[in-house]
């Protein structure tokens, strides 16, 4: 006989049980509140034309990198789940790799990706049996007629989690038309794109000065100065603002930022854009490119995110055969206090600039990233993303961040592809906040009524506040 699979009600909550059973009070009041998504990577063309979708194995384990990687570290080929494909894998295909899962299903124990695909089974899925090499096509055939319903498409999907706010990740060259339809037709939920200039700021890419061109071919301004590249940058990011961007998106090496003179930029640009410049330069160069992202960002109000410190790519032949976001990406250290210091120095209290620094190097929680928060009034602590996204990760997180306090966070950010299991994230999150605060109640270190504002704070307030989306 299968095993049942069942969520316990009180999941992730204190063991302690006069604790639990505050923690059980919090939660129960945010629980039901709308789902704010500042942060995501779902395509909007999923929205804008409410694409079904295809099998479990497409929606599920395709484009969920945690998975892959796990199953990749257990020796399974990312070729059998469908990766370097432009399609969905054909039927027979895709259900022996949704076999493959489920017999790999224990080196998922103790693992996030376990509390967020067995909350999508059962809440969403109905499915009420354990994954097991015995149960995989009980399990697939069960989500395929959840797939199949009209009920299951994208639209009907977003007011089922209730996901009050979506925002995608889009390239500068997007000419965003899956948003500017949504717009047109009135869409009532909202979904908003994110400027991602990555590739723009870093002039060692080796397409740096082919989409250079572009970019001036797109805006119509003249990118053979830095002052014009600028410009073009700025006329995105208004274009980005007038279709409802509320933020900015940064993922480099490190977070050094430097201040140079305007000669200076102009000789490393002209010589980036002659091919001219060494991999030093284009440090150089890059760093004072996001500096002067903080300046843009003082001018536009867009909010500013700072995602560092990824060896992306780390396995040349898994990026040979697949390409990227298939798990291969591995933290790295990185310092925060002296690198930042250039940017806040000039735009730490400007009135108009918000930046939320993010990190996958926990270390620096308590040493750098909440100090900076607890004086500068424009730093903002991103939470917990992407290796750090764990129930134990967030508790340290929580600990760790103490001199900052709860009102400098930026709010959950689910930073998925997995458009299921947005709804499993965010109901980890208020879990795990609602255990922390509990905690402190219980330690009489805060008033129950305390707690539970700052729990309501941290899931409809923060996410508001820091990414001005009641001003957008």
């Amino acid at each position: 006989m299968s095993a049942p699979l069942e969520l316990h009600p009180d999941r992730l909550f204190p063991a302690e049980p006069s604790t639990r059973a505050i923690a059980r009070d919090l939660y129960a009041s945010v629980a039901d509140l709308p789902i704010i998504s500042p942060h995501s990577h779902v395509p909007p063309e999923w929205i804008a034309e409410d694409i079904p979708f295809t099998d479990p194995t497409s929606l599920l384990l395709t484009p969920d990198h945690y998975v892959l990687r796990l199953l990749h570290a257990n020796g399974i080929d990312l070729a059998r789940f469908g990766r370097g494909r432009d399609t969905p894998l054909p039927e027979a295909e895709a259900r022996e790799a949704f076999r493959l899962f489920c017999s790999h299903w224990p080196v998922f124990r103790g693992t996030p990706m376990r509390f967020w695909f067995e909350a999508q089974a059962v809440n969403i899925f109905g499915v009420d049996v354990r994954p097991s090499a015995g149960t995989a096509d009980q399990i697939y055939d069960t989500i395929q007629a959840w797939i199949d319903s009209p009920a299951s498409r994208p639209r009907a999907l977003m007011e089922q989690f209730d996901i009050a706010v979506l925002a995608t990740t889009d390239d500068p060259l997007d000419d965003l038309g899956h948003h500017s339809a949504l717009r047109a037709e009135g869409y009532a939920r909202r979904v908003v794109p994110t400027f991602r200039p990555d590739r723009f700021l870093e002039p060692a890419r080796p397409e740096w000065n082919e989409i250079v061109d572009e970019l001036g071919e797109l805006t119509g301004i003249d990118v053979d100065s830095y002052a014009g590249f600028l410009s073009a940058l700025e006329n995105r990011r208004a274009y980005f603002k007038e279709r409802g961007a509320v933020s900015t998106d940064h993922s480099h090496a490190d977070l050094e930022t430097v201040i140079l003179s305007p000669a200076e930029c102009e000789r490393l640009y002209a010589d980036a854009r002659d091919d001219k410049l060494g991999t030093d330069e284009c440090a150089v160069l890059r760093r004072a490119l996001v500096t002067e992202m903080a300046r843009m960002a003082c001018d536009d109000g867009l909010t500013m995110t700072l995602h560092p410190a990824v060896y992306r790519n780390h396995h040349a032949e898994t990026f040979r055969r697949f390409g990227a976001d298939v798990g291969a990406d591995i933290p790295i250290s990185v310092e925060a206090t002296r690198a930042l210091q250039p940017m806040l120095s000039a735009y730490g209290t400007h009135p108009n600039f918000k930046v939320v620094l993010f990190t996958m190097d926990e270390t620096t929680f308590s040493r750098e990233l909440a100090p900076l928060a607890g004086f500068y009034p424009s730093v903002y602590l991103g939470v917990p993303w992407w290796f750090l996204d764990s129930p134990d990760a967030i508790k340290r997180f929580r600990k760790s961040t103490e001199m900052a306090g709860f009102t400098r966070s930026s709010g959950f950010i689910d930073d998925t592809r997995a458009f299921c299991s947005i709804p499993a994230r965010h109901d980890m999150s208020r879990r795990l906040d609602a255990a922390a605060l509990a905690e402190l109640v219980a330690e009489h270190r805060l008033e129950v009524d305390e707690a539970a504002e700052t729990l309501h704070h941290l899931v409809a307030v923060s996410p508001r506040e820091v990414f001005r989306l009641d001003q957008s």
